[in-house]
């Protein structure tokens, strides 16, 4: 009877040894089911947390590129793969991927010094990040770099902005080259005037009539030069202002605008013998538009054909017709014309085409052609400028129609 229940409790210990053995390894086989779900849980969120921090970053206006401590590329956004084109950026060494070292200097400052650096670097058109995309001429840039917070005993990682600051550099400059042009032009007519004052007062020539008028003469025609850049300038200012979105758009008739500036030019008309050709399908022909500006545009276009030409018998004409949705404008002449390396330029502020058939520089503030083509543009239109020596120099300007 012992024997039966020492037999009986060795098989119970036993089977509850199995019991508890399958127990434990189905505990295990869940503990790993549960591991490896939480591992793929993992796996998951990470790739979701790069995927939105991915679609963060390509969302960036700027250039934004990562590099490790090895200055090699390691993530570039959208912006950065549009700026570099063609070019392979991921696991390059920046030395590589930028045509000009000049880009890469902030960043191995940086990489050097742990410290945040930001440069402005302007380059020349071949070396410009956008490559053969680039036709802006020099260009100009922000590289800021940043070393990121490491985890612990992990390599560093810097980020790298690369902002385009080539709109703003062009505005600068041309701020500036207003400002010394600008100069220039008043200061030589100031001069004149201050010259002959001092002749007039310091010489006793007020006792002398006749040279006094002379003089007088002389001083008035520079001061109306000095009048004239003033006013030219308060009309560009106005244009690149903003002041040009509130432009008085009205309906007027496009011919009557054209009496007026044939009228205010009527006496260097006749003087020069010239004749003026108006072809207009429609005589009460309407336009919308600021007319006051558009004033401007006629007068200084008609103007500068007139002064590029001041000899007898030049032919200008003024046309205006309509083109699908837009209307042509144009004014023409057959003088001497415009030599094919001045063409582009000629919109410049102050800029003077040198006539080749003369030795005299042709008069003017040098900024009636910037008037037009910025007044052209606050309409929404284009001008544009074809010339055969001897034979037509033509400004083609197109606007579109008002819409109903």
């Amino acid at each position: 009877m012992i024997t039966e229940i020492s037999i009986f409790a060795t098989v119970a210990a036993l089977a509850a040894l199995v019991i508890l053995a399958l127990r434990h390894r189905s505990s295990r086989s869940q503990s790993e089911a549960e591991l490896n779900a939480w591992k793929l849980r993992l796996e998951l969120d990470l790739k979701q947390a790069r995927d939105e921090r991915n679609r963060l970053l390509d969302a960036l206006g700027d250039a934004f590129v990562l590099v490790d401590s090895d200055a090699n590329i390691r993530f570039a956004n959208e912006a950065a793969r549009a700026l570099f084109g063609a070019r392979e950026l991921l696991n390059r060494p920046v030395s590589e991927a930028f045509l000009d070292p000049r880009l890469a200097d902030a960043l191995l400052r940086c990489l050097a010094t742990g410290e945040p650096v930001q440069s402005r670097v302007v380059l020349p058109q071949q070396t410009s990040p956008r490559g053969d995309l680039e036709n802006r001429g020099v260009n100009a840039w922000i590289i800021d770099a940043a070393q990121l917070s490491n985890p612990p005993g992990g390599s560093p990682t810097t980020r790298v902005i690369i902002r385009d600051v080539t709109a703003e550099h062009q505005l600068e400059q041309v701020r500036k080259d207003f400002v010394a042009n600008a100069s220039h032009e008043l200061r030589t007519p100031l001069a004149i005037i201050n010259g002959y004052l001092e002749n007039l007062l310091d010489n006793d020539m007020i006792e002398e009539p006749e040279m006094a008028r002379r003089f007088l003469t002389i001083m008035r025609k520079h001061a109306d030069r000095i009048s004239h850049i003033v006013e030219d300038m308060l009309v560009i200012s106005r244009l690149e202002s903003g002041e040009a979105n509130a432009l008085k758009i009205e309906p007027f008739r496009f011919g009557s605008c054209i009496k007026d500036v044939l009228e205010r030019l009527e006496s260097v008309i006749q003087n020069q013998n010239a004749a003026i050709t108006v072809t207009l399908p429609d005589p009460e022909l309407v336009i919308h538009g600021d007319r006051f500006y558009w004033t401007q545009v006629l007068f200084n276009l008609v103007e500068n054909a007139l002064k590029q030409n001041p000899h007898n018998g030049l032919h200008v004409e003024i046309g205006c017709e309509p083109a699908g949705e837009a209307v042509r404008i144009w004014v023409s002449d057959n003088g001497v014309g415009i030599p094919s390396a001045d063409l582009p330029h000629i919109f410049r502020r102050f800029f003077r085409v040198e006539k080749h058939h003369s030795q005299q520089e042709i008069k003017g503030t040098g900024l009636g052609l910037s008037i037009v083509k910025r007044a052209i543009e606050a309409h929404g239109g284009t001008i544009g400028v074809t010339s055969v020596p001897g034979r037509e120099t033509k400004f083609l300007i197109t606007v579109p129609k008002a819409r109903g």
